[in-house]
């Protein structure tokens, strides 16, 4: 049993510029391989004819289903629906519904205004394509397949209309065509997500073949090592599987991945480890403020970015120049002449003053060097110092790697990860 194969071809200059993220290309992905389709190969190309044609026929000759998104504008670079109509031998129409439809929507829009020309091309269709309708946005998506069963479905690039059409109109006619492919065989991951160990330190930890040997039904699941800046994500996917048994395979090797980096590991999937830390402080009826230094702010972000984080985060301080450690959180001024303001002693004095000036149970500071300039060979750059008062004071020494956010944006995990195992640990 086999999942459908899809090749998807994201088109714009601005993605191969690297002036646009293209996050429509990961959320196609992860939605379609909840139902069974497989993206085999993801293609990025600009806006040129000359580099859409090629690669959506190659694509074609090798599954026979292509996604694309973008190119589906009223200006000169939106040339997708030509490009891809020349490889079907098919003609450019103007469908005039598609047109009153446009003009209809411009002038409820900007009644004082002439309703542009150019936005016309929005509504030219290739002979014999279905037009998969748009309801967020201008640009129709196009579904044009070939009498040898070939397809490629059009898509606009804008995240918020290309999902919509994905979820109202893609999906279903992928569904329908492929007749119960969700009830066959899935695409299905489960994510373990890690943080205060190295890539290379994990794969020591599990070992080869850990999962079990390649010729065993869990140990054929690839297991993926994906290190970013908040940690290491280990993600399990089973292929082309029945769904309940690729649940069940999926279930086993995270039981066993749990077991073995269990000291690590802080939730699954898209866990957010402000929103684990948030929920042990709430179960344990506690409170939480912070100080900040190097962070500037960043750990209170992340906190405040959580739904509901009100009802446990009081609040934090940020102490950017010592006088403000000084004046605010109460730290020694001998302290930071003697051992400087990265240090343990001012890190553990941040941790305990804002705890007593917001009230808080549970008090975290953090203080470092985040670069580019000001480290040393005693206190080099990337250097934290983190330090949590909850029923214990303790502090902490970091080095970690990267430019300025990403120092910032480790140090801000890092601080979130002492708060949990703090908590953790009564």
């Amino acid at each position: 049993m086999s999942s459908l194969q899809v090749e998807l071809i994201t088109i714009g200059d601005e993605l191969l510029l690297g002036f646009t993220i293209d996050t429509n290309a990961a959320h196609i992905a992860r939605t379609l391989a909840a139902s069974g389709v497989e993206i085999v190969r993801r293609t990025t190309v600009g806006d040129e004819a000359a580099q859409i044609a090629p690669a959506v026929r190659e694509a074609l000759d090798r599954t026979g289903a292509v996604i694309t998104t973008g190119g589906l504008g009223p200006t000169s670079d939106d040339l997708t629906k030509p490009a891809i109509a020349k490889i079907f031998g098919r003609e450019m129409k103007l469908d005039e519904a598609i047109a009153t439809k446009l003009e209809e929507r411009w002038r409820a829009r900007f009644p004082k205004s002439r309703f542009p020309a150019t936005n016309r091309t929005q509504a030219e269709i290739p002979e014999g394509a279905r037009v998969l309708p748009n309801r967020h946005g201008t640009a129709p998506g196009i579904w044009l397949e070939d009498d040898k069963g070939r397809w490629v479905a059009m898509m606009p690039g804008v995240p918020r209309e290309m999902r919509g059409m994905l979820a109202e109109e893609l999906l279903p006619a992928i569904k329908a065509r492929s007749k119960g492919l969700g009830e066959e065989s899935v695409v299905l991951s489960g994510t373990l997500r890690t943080t205060g160990i190295a890539e290379s330190a994990i794969a020591e930890l599990l070992g080869p073949n850990f999962l079990g040997g390649p010729d065993t039904e869990l140990g054929s699941l690839p297991l993926a090592y994906l290190p970013g800046v908040a940690g290491v994500d280990l993600r399990v996917t089973a292929k082309g599987l029945a769904r309940a048994r690729a649940e069940q395979l999926v279930a086993e090797a995270m039981m066993k991945l749990r077991s073995r980096v269990s000291a690590y590991s802080y939730g699954e999937d898209d866990a957010d480890l402000a929103a684990v830390v948030l929920e042990k402080c709430r179960t344990s009826g506690f409170s939480l403020a912070v100080a900040e230094s190097c962070t500037g702010g960043m750990l209170g972000e992340r906190l405040t970015s959580i739904p509901g984080s009100s009802d446990v985060f009081l609040g934090g301080v940020i102490a950017y120049h010592n006088d403000l450690k000084r004046n605010l959180l109460g730290v020694r001024a001998e302290d930071i002449e003697r051992h400087g303001a990265v240090s343990e002693e001012v890190a553990l004095q941040m941790a305990s003053g804002v705890r007593e000036k917001l009230g808080a149970a549970v008090g975290v500071s953090v203080t470092g060097i985040a670069g580019p300039g000001g480290g040393t060979p005693e206190k080099p750059v990337g250097l934290i110092w983190i330090a949590v008062h909850a029923s214990e004071l303790k502090a902490r020494r970091f080095h970690v790697g990267g430019d300025r956010a990403e120092i910032r944006q480790r140090a801000a995990q890092a601080a979130l990860e002492m708060v949990r195992r703090a908590l953790s640990n009564g």
